[in-house]
């Protein structure tokens, strides 16, 4: 990727970068808010980063844990619902979703403990917690990314991903 002294400047290179990591982006907030809000959080953090790609700076990190810091950002400013949302689906079970009738109740059935049991767990964790688990379960990210993404310590994340483990251990079992 084309970068001057790690800006990213021009518009075609962070048309790539659009290309390469929206719909990586776009998953990601889906799984941490309702599939509603994540298309127009992703389109949010590829504004916010467009307006603020001056202050890209590789030696900081790549691209993606710098989308995904933005990204994390965003939903940061939906915590509580995503709160309300962990601790409402704790109570009533996954969502429905679009496939069959059949299907879907047998699905229920085989997950609605398990995921209720882990959005109250997810609900208890607090934020920091919860963002490291979140980057590295549903974003795929290593410590160094997670780091650069929340411009935390690579030891804030290791401590952090071993408290909630430790908290998703005495819920899960």
């Amino acid at each position: 990727m084309r970068a001057n002294k790690g800006v990213i400047t021009a518009p075609d290179v962070f048309e790539a970068v659009f290309e390469a990591h929206y719909e990586e982006i776009r998953r990601y907030i889906g799984r941490r808010l309702d599939l509603d809000v994540a298309e127009d959080l992703a389109a949010e953090t590829f504004l916010i980063a467009f307006r603020q790609r001056e202050r890209f700076d590789s030696a900081v990190g790549g691209v993606r844990p710098w989308l995904y810091g933005i990204a994390t950002k965003l939903i940061g400013r939906h915590r509580r619902a995503e709160v309300r949302r962990y601790r409402a689906l704790a109570r009533t079970g996954p969502p429905h979703d679009d496939e069959g009738h059949d299907q879907r109740i047998v699905d229920r059935l085989s997950a609605s403990v398990t995921v209720d049991r882990l959005a109250g767990a997810l609900a208890r964790l607090s934020k920091g917690e919860r963002d490291v688990v979140l980057l590295i379960a549903y974003g795929g990210l290593g410590y160094d990314e997670v780091a650069a993404a929340l411009r935390i310590a690579s030891g804030t994340v290791a401590s952090r991903l071993s408290r909630a483990r430790t908290k998703l251990r005495e819920v899960l079992g």
